[in-house]
This record gives structure tokens, sequence and C-alpha cells, in this order.
């Protein structure tokens, strides 16, 4: 079943970040993640606004945690973790 990894994001330290954006973008694709929204316009109509939200869809949840625990994105949070603030989950689809 098709999943969801979502990603709602701070930047704190956007240099930082570009960092992580390096290595996280590939990271995913080798994983087999397909981004459908990375970044861009948003309106929050309910709850905390972010300035960057991210949808990557994978073939199932089970690929999306691995691409998570992979190697080369635990290279990418090392990034991540010194400039923004997240929330990311992963998510069942409906097909």
């Amino acid at each position: 079943m098709t999943a969801y990894w979502m990603a709602r994001v701070n930047v704190t330290d956007a240099d930082v970040y570009g960092e992580y954006a390096k290595l996280a973008g590939p990271a995913i694709e080798k994983h087999g993640g397909r981004f459908l929204a990375r970044g861009g316009e948003s309106v929050t109509l309910e709850g905390e606004d972010f300035g960057r939200n991210v949808v990557i869809q994978f073939d199932s949840v089970e690929q999306a945690v691995a691409a998570y625990n992979s190697p080369e994105y635990k290279e990418a949070l090392e990034f991540s973790s010194k400039s923004s603030i997240r929330n990311v989950c992963i998510v069942d689809g409906v097909d």
C-alpha cells in the first residue's frame, strides 16, 4: 500500500540546512521515495505554522521507514538536527 512521508519544518540555519538537503534528497530517492511537495507556498488553516512542508510518496510504510533508517539518510540527519525544528511522520495511503 502506498505510504506518505510528511515533514513540517522550520529552518533555523539555512546554510547548514542546505547541506542536509544535498544529502537527504538523493538518499530518499535511492530508497524509492518520490517527492510530491517540497517547500513552496502553503497555507496553514489550523495548528502551528511551519515554513517548509514536504510530502514524499513510497510504495509502503516499510520502504519509507527503511529510507529514514538508511545510513545515507542518517548522515543527512546530522545536518538537519543542527539547522531545523521538524515534525516527521509516515502514514498509509488509502489505495
